[in-house]
């Protein structure tokens, strides 16, 4: 999946969210309902959002430059981080807004209007935000997955104003009204909450998740026979984008084309598991005095085999069971 369906959801989200702002606030004005306002200012945020959330994917998608020479991946966190705090603005603004309704006695009008776009709004929502969301985790993009929640957090709190206008109904206390927009704003500050805290763990370099890692290790494991250890293993994520750096160590007397050749395979086999993965490889030889020879998968099994009181010619150098088994070792 390219970048065309990156930007082409995301340009949904900004279609959707436009029609719903005006739509809930046309209505909340005209009937008075502080919890259809609330949601107006909620969804005014998502299209904030998802403007930003759009203009990083454009931005995250450029090539590598002078000024930014691992790329503009980064811009998509960034991005990530403003989406959390304009979720946190929202809460406020609504909370500013209904607190004062507490104390005051106000009359819901045309109750049958407000349920029919609190009803539609949820619908939209739903549908954009799983799209999003679908995109989102195919392209591991935290721009695309921050609209996706601003919306699943939209549809939330616009079925829980759809409550609030029933309720009121049934029951004539239009007090339910600034109770429902308090509770949709506390519901609010939570998703900020979780999306500010993964946004900035990018940001900061925070490792891969333990399945990410896992996954890596699964692969390196497969070239025991070929390579004597890997160390300093590290991982980092920006943007979409996954990163890798590690030292392999290698025998000593092994050829620099042959090692070359063997990071390549690595690399090509940690990618084919993990697409977005760019992978830093250090090799460096192994070291007797660091007993690497404990750890070498590769002098263990052919000694095993083939060193019976003769040079196999496998054996790495630095191991002193090479020399003890070569021809002509007392």
């Amino acid at each position: 999946m390219d970048v065309r369906e990156k930007t082409k959801v995301a340009r949904l989200s900004i279609i959707s969210n436009t029609i719903l702002t005006a739509g809930k606030l046309v209505v909340g004005l005209s009937i008075n309902s502080i919890g259809i306002i609330s949601e107006a200012i909620h969804s005014g945020l998502d299209l904030m959002a998802a403007i930003i959330a759009y203009a990083s994917i454009r931005e995250s998608n450029k090539p590598a430059d002078d000024r930014h020479q691992y790329g503009h991946g980064k811009f998509e966190n960034l991005a990530a981080i403003i989406e959390a705090l304009l979720i946190f603005a929202a809460a406020l603004l609504i909370i500013r807004e209904a607190v004062p309704k507490l104390y005051t006695a106000h009359k819901v009008e045309s109750l049958g209007l407000g349920m029919v776009i609190m009803g539609v709004s949820a619908a939209a929502n739903l549908y954009v935000s799983s799209r999003l969301m679908r995109v989102a985790k195919q392209t591991d993009s935290p721009a695309l997955a921050a609209d996706a929640w601003h919306l699943r957090t939209d549809v939330i709190t616009s079925l829980g104003v759809l409550v609030g206008i029933v309720a009121i109904k049934l029951t004539g206390l239009y007090i339910i009204d600034p109770i429902i927009a308090i509770l949709v704003a506390l519901m609010i500050v939570k998703a900020a909450f979780d999306l500010l805290r993964e946004s900035v763990g990018s940001i900061l370099d925070v490792r891969l998740p333990d399945e990410d890692e896992k996954a890596i290790k699964e692969v390196l494991q497969k070239y025991d026979g070929l390579c004597v250890d890997y160390r300093n293993l590290r991982t980092r994520k920006a943007g979409p984008e996954k990163h890798l750096d590690f030292n392999l160590v290698v025998p000593q007397d092994k050829q620099i084309v042959s090692i070359h050749a063997l990071c390549d395979q690595i690399e090509s086999d940690l990618r084919i598991r993990i697409p977005s993965l760019h992978v830093i490889i250090h090799p460096e030889p192994c070291m007797p005095e660091k007993e690497d020879c404990d750890l070498c998968h590769i002098r263990l099994t052919y000694r095993q085999k083939n060193c019976a009181g003769k040079n196999c010619g496998i054996c790495l150098d630095c191991c002193p069971e090479h020399e003890k088994n070569a021809p002509g070792a007392e």
